[in-house]
């Protein structure tokens, strides 16, 4: 599979009351193009700190991140970021919430709905347009951040626990609608999970996090076709195989 993302060399340090501490430290990873990759480790291990470098929204201490052979330096259209939190507008419907980068990059009113309308529709929420964002349930604000994403058509999404806010039951639910959304787009998707099931369910690479500064420890392919059984007997054995992982992190 070819790589869309390439991270080269990328350590983060972070100086704050006179004091410096490496988040990240020579960290090396390649994307492929249209690959989903979860990325799992403990709490203050940089997972998000990784992901808003990727996004372009940090800029790495060294090394570097490239999208299609060119250097990430901030952000941009093709790069589209979904956050734990909704970030939706309260004073905007969720037509226009959704439409807001379209807005910011001076499509007309006209193609910018059109094209939301469309997104709309496809997680099902084309009868709640004219809604606000405090009449929508947690799932569907994240509907609507995912559409706001995906819009403006970008290359790669940045997922930061997206479902981590979420009762267990709509999180189940929306884990099987974001792999249909990524199945239908396309898209190259990197997902930043506490949650071992989450990344056996979703992923294709699992990629583990050391503790502070995070680096990479292990990559695993989850090589069991889709549509994943969450009690089947291949993921528990990826699942064991994991929690072994992690609980050596912790020794460590």
């Amino acid at each position: 599979m070819a790589a869309l993302l390439e991270i080269k060399g990328l350590s983060k340090t972070f100086s704050a009351k006179g004091k410096t501490f490496e988040a990240l430290h020579d960290v090396n990873l390649s994307v492929g193009d249209k690959e989903f990759m979860c990325l799992l480790g403990p709490s203050g291990c940089g997972k998000t700190t990784l992901l808003r470098i990727m996004a372009g929204l940090e800029r790495p201490t060294s090394g570097a991140v490239l999208l299609d052979g060119v250097p990430i330096e901030g952000p941009g259209p093709q790069r589209g970021m979904v956050f734990q939190e909704y970030s939706l507008f309260p004073w905007r419907t969720i037509l226009d919430n959704a439409a807001f980068g379209l807005e910011l990059k001076g499509v007309s009113k006209e193609e910018r709905y059109e094209k939301v309308r469309r997104y709309l529709k496809t997680v099902g929420l084309e009868e709640f347009e004219s809604s606000y964002p405090h009449e929508l349930s947690g799932g569907m604000k994240q509907r609507v951040a995912i559409v706001r994403a995906l819009v403006n058509n970008p290359k790669a999404l940045f997922m930061d626990e997206p479902f981590g806010a979420l009762d267990a039951q709509t999180r189940n639910v929306m884990q099987s609608e974001l792999l249909r959304i990524w199945q239908e787009q396309q898209k190259t998707v990197v997902f930043v999970t506490h949650s071992v099931d989450e990344a056996i369910y979703l992923a294709d690479q699992v990629v583990i996090m050391s503790a502070r500064p995070g680096q990479i420890c292990e990559i695993l392919e989850i090589e069991i076709p889709r549509p994943r059984v969450r009690t089947s007997t291949e993921v528990n054995r990826y699942r064991q195989r994991i929690l072994q992982d992690l609980r050596s992190l912790r020794k460590d």
